[in-house]
């Protein structure tokens, strides 16, 4: 007789899926312990953040570990107040060089960048200070979308 739910038993996969998770668990706890003592930032993060670097990286933890705090170094970089708002790019949202167009199968936003709508200006830095800016403006767009779904 076979081993299924119908016979009120688990299958095989559900075992698996049993081991997996706690496997997972347990990794995702070694995770957070190290980057905890990497980067005290790391505190207000959500598991299932970790959890995506995690399986990103086949469960290996050294290299999921590497990678967010990497990540995390970026953010508070690019994003030093949690969050982009309209103040910090106004020359953006006024050349409408970007806009959000619903989302893809997997529910991915989709974003639409107009780069002849791009005036480069000279004096503000260039392409770096152009790569800066759209960086913010992209994740701008993407808080406005998810706050508004």
């Amino acid at each position: 007789m076979l081993n299924t739910k119908e016979n009120g038993g688990e299958t095989k996969e559900d075992n698996r899926m049993k081991n997996c998770n706690e496997i997972e668990q347990q990794e995702l706890r070694v995770m957070r312990s190290f980057v905890e003592s990497q980067n005290p930032a790391s505190k207000e993060v959500d598991d299932v953040m970790l959890r995506r670097f995690l399986r990103a990286r086949d469960l290996d933890v050294k290299t999921a570990s590497a990678l967010f705090l990497k990540y995390l170094s970026w953010r508070q970089e690019y994003v030093p107040k949690g969050s982009i708002s309209e103040s910090d790019i106004p020359n953006e949202l006024a050349q409408k060089k970007m806009f959000l167009q619903g989302y893809d199968k997997q529910e991915r936003p989709i974003a639409v960048v107009l780069g002849k709508m791009h005036i480069p200006n000279k004096r503000t830095g260039g392409l770096d200070e152009f790569k800066s800016k759209f960086l913010s403006y992209s994740i701008y767009l993407m808080q406005i979308k998810m706050c508004l779904n």
